[in-house]
């Protein structure tokens, strides 16, 4: 009998059971439960209707005002409140408000809320970013929320496994957001559908936490089910003085069957644009040199980690953002703003002309703070760039890593930093 994949190991014990396959159905408990303001407060309906007293556990379940913060406008305000009031009524321990609240997927692994060999699930589809950790972690409904706030459990089908073995050492300025995009051009958006993704290889030891966070939080960019790492000495260091769980530590066996085995040799990639409008879509940059840009937006659940603000940084320093061009600029979290200030990074924005904002997810899917017009054309290192996204349909994001968004910034159209 072959041995099994990390996700079925995590899934497995998970749901009280010595082994799973691809393809069958299991009951799994779970260790944290996610939502935001923009999926919580109709899971919370869902929820009263259920007719249950109260939560499973006040301390698992995680609520982050993250999309529409501060509120916009009065529907925003009425979701905020929603959240606000289910969580005193229920005296949920996790919940995030404005001042510490911020992009829910750097805030729940920042506070040490997952750890290796969780199952997580949450009603956003970048719950996946957590796998980096070695750990189980995918989005879910606001209906299955509901059920999962009030059981602790979920069900899930097991997913056929689809392996990443990268190798080779990175060129300049190549991040975890260069190596995912690749990846996604080369399999496509729907390329690993209801799969995990499973990384492993010689480059992965070094890939840092941040750009193990970007490539597992694109895993739903390629249709995938999750996207995992497995733990080793960095993400030991990462959970050591923040982990709130004792990890459970765990790999794939050597002789687990995948569907499909990728070999990948990164330094074969250079900086990578998805053009429009979708994440397969990519190409080296070259290819999008010189077309002209509107706005450039840093930040995100994908890239909004304290060292893609150093990069960012590194190239806007002493350099002024175009004057046709809106730069805007947003760490994820009240911890990694507090950073970026002790370090300098946000004067650095600010003197080169571009906009530093609260942490919030608003720019990347098009809710405020940076909303595009039609005809308009920005530089996003955000997960996504369908039609309409960030703004007007018929506005245009390209999906790049902060080197290339910040050195477009400065030209006004895309380039890398090679070309200032």
């Amino acid at each position: 009998m072959p041995g099994m994949t990390l996700t079925e190991k995590i899934l497995a014990a998970h749901a009280g059971r010595e082994r799973v396959v691809p393809g069958e159905f299991v009951l799994a408990k779970v260790d944290l439960v996610l939502g935001n303001d923009v999926t919580a407060p109709i899971a919370i309906r869902e929820f009263e209707s259920i007719g249950v007293d109260t939560v499973f556990a006040k301390d698992r379940i995680a609520l982050v005002q993250s999309h529409y913060v501060p509120n916009k406008d009065i529907k925003s305000a009425e979701q905020a409140k929603v959240m606000r009031e289910f969580a005193r009524r229920h005296q949920i321990d996790l919940f995030w408000e404005v001042g510490r609240a911020g992009v829910d997927h750097a805030i729940l692994p920042q506070e040490g809320l997952v750890v290796p060999g969780d199952a997580v699930v949450g009603a956003d589809s970048h719950t996946c970013t957590y796998g980096a950790l070695g750990c189980f972690s995918t989005g879910i409904g606001s209906t299955d929320l509901a059920a999962a706030m009030a059981t602790g459990e979920c069900w899930l089908m097991v997913p056929k496994t689809l392996r990443f073995v990268l190798t080779g050492q990175r060129r300049p300025y190549v991040s975890g957001k260069d190596i995912i995009l690749y990846i996604i051009g080369m399999i496509g958006v729907d390329g690993a559908l209801y799969r995990s993704m499973e990384y492993t290889g010689s480059a992965v030891a070094d890939l840092e936490m941040h750009d193990r966070f970007t490539i597992a939080n694109m895993a739903i960019e390629a249709g995938a089910k999750n996207g995992v790492f497995a733990a080793d000495a960095k993400t030991r260091a990462y959970c050591d003085g923040r982990a709130k769980r004792e990890p459970v530590y765990l790999e794939a066996d050597a002789d687990a069957e995948y569907e499909k085995v990728y070999e990948i040799d990164v330094s074969q990639i250079g900086l990578q644009v998805a053009f429009p409008h979708l994440p397969e879509n990519a190409r080296p940059v070259g290819e999008a040199r010189g077309i002209r840009i509107d706005q450039v937006f840093i930040g995100s659940c994908t890239n909004g980690w304290i060292e893609d603000l150093r990069v960012a940084a590194e190239i806007l320093r002493g350099r002024q953002v175009h004057g046709d061009v809106r730069a805007i600029v947003i760490p994820p979290t009240r911890e990694i703003y507090q950073q970026a200030l002790r370090e300098g990074l946000l004067e650095v924005f600010v003197e080169a002309g571009a906009a530093v904002g609260p942490p919030t997810c608003g720019p990347c899917l098009g809710g405020h703070m940076g909303v595009l017009a039609a005809g308009e054309k920005a530089v996003a290192t955000s997960n996504r760039n369908f039609v309409g996204r960030m703004g007007h349909k018929d506005s245009a994001v390209y999906l790049a890593g902060p080197a290339v968004a910040a050195a477009s910034a400065v030209a006004g159209e895309i380039a890398s930093p090679e070309d200032l």
